[in-house]
């Protein structure tokens, strides 16, 4: 793996990447509100069949954003602290320093590219 020439992110850049967080986290807590909002019940007797199905396949489709919106929101809140615990930028796997472009890719990342592609391969490999 290549090393950036100089790995370590600056207070400023570390900041930054606080903000992007926390603004992240509130869209995401934003986003979770308005799919809680989003439920619909119906009442049988005056709905037709096909309208109860497309109804109940749209609460489903609302129940997994806000389920995969609720794994965002743990990555983000794991990512503070990092910051806090002085550990953002260093993976949570090999301990390495993560590059910059990865940071600004996904700022959550908890693994640096090489470990992530280790991840996934072993997910595929089971």
């Amino acid at each position: 793996m290549i090393e950036p020439k100089d790995p370590v992110l600056s207070a400023d850049e570390i900041e930054a990447f606080r903000q992007l967080l926390e603004r992240q986290l509130a869209e995401s807590h934003d986003a979770i509100q308005a799919a809680d909002t989003g439920t619909v019940m119906l009442d049988q007797t005056s709905v037709g069949r096909l309208s109860r199905m497309d109804a109940m396949q749209q609460q489903a489709m609302a129940k997994g954003l806000k389920e995969r919106t609720q794994r965002n929101q743990r990555r983000l809140q794991a990512a503070l602290t990092r910051i806090k615990a002085r550990a953002f930028g260093l993976c949570c796997r090999c301990g390495e320093l993560m590059t910059r472009e990865r940071l600004a890719a996904d700022p959550a990342a908890p693994f640096c590219a090489d470990c992530q592609d280790e991840i996934e391969e072993e997910k595929r490999n089971q």
